[in-house]
């Protein structure tokens, strides 16, 4: 899900870019005003989960590459989709500059997709289907599969106007890759809050404003 430079062209890239930065001040913004000391251990390990997840890059057709992106994970636990903004941006970061995944121009385009897309459809999906279902693991899981496949068709959908890939092959092949991508994802998110729900379960209380001891 990584765009390189050049895919898009630098006036669409711009654009990107000016979306992104607006998210990123808000993220800023929920930091300076929720982060408490004793999120920060959390914060810290979350970054260096999302960062060895995206580590494992599948080549998908035309170009680009599929993934694990871990924003729902991350705005579930901290309760709040800036949440995955801030960490999703700082993993782009570094995987832009120093490891050349992700283009430099094109870091907007990711961020918008990854952090801002993946991070708000995984936390609201999870919200309004644990409202119905009120199952904690269930929402999870699939708000997780959503915030790993939408942001996929949304680059592809990119990549279009970008004139570089074909509008149906692109979300068919992206859209495929990262559906079968978010069910490795799902059982991941979902494993993930199995263990923090039974070793600290004050943990979801206080950042995802779930009742200690809610129904699975």
């Amino acid at each position: 899900m990584h765009i390189p430079d050049s895919f898009i062209p630098l006036s669409q890239a711009a654009v990107y870019w000016l979306i992104a930065l607006v998210f990123i001040a808000l993220a800023l913004r929920w930091l300076r005003n929720e982060m408490s000391e004793e999120k920060v251990p959390l914060l810290a390990v979350l970054a260096a989960g999302v960062f060895a997840l995206q580590a494992f890059n599948l080549p998908v057709t035309m170009g680009t590459s599929g993934h694990l992106v871990g924003g729902a994970l991350v705005a579930i636990l901290l309760g709040s989709p800036y949440a995955a903004v801030f960490i999703l941006t700082l993993v782009l970061i570094v995987q832009g500059v120093l490891f050349g995944d992700g283009g430099i121009t094109t870091m907007g385009a990711n961020i918008v997709n990854m952090g801002v897309i993946g991070g708000f459809v995984g936390y609201y999906g999870y919200r309004a289907l644990h409202g119905l279902t009120r199952n904690m693991y269930a929402s999870a899981g699939v708000a997780a599969w959503l915030a790993c496949l939408v942001p996929a068709l949304c680059a592809s959908v990119e990549l279009w106007v970008a004139g570089t890939f074909p509008l149906v092959e692109g979300m068919i092949g992206m859209g495929v890759y990262h559906a079968l991508i978010g069910v490795v994802e799902a059982g991941i998110t979902v494993a993930v809050i199995a263990l923090i729900a039974n070793a600290r379960p004050d943990i979801l209380e206080r950042a995802a404003n779930l009742p200690a001891g809610a129904p699975a």
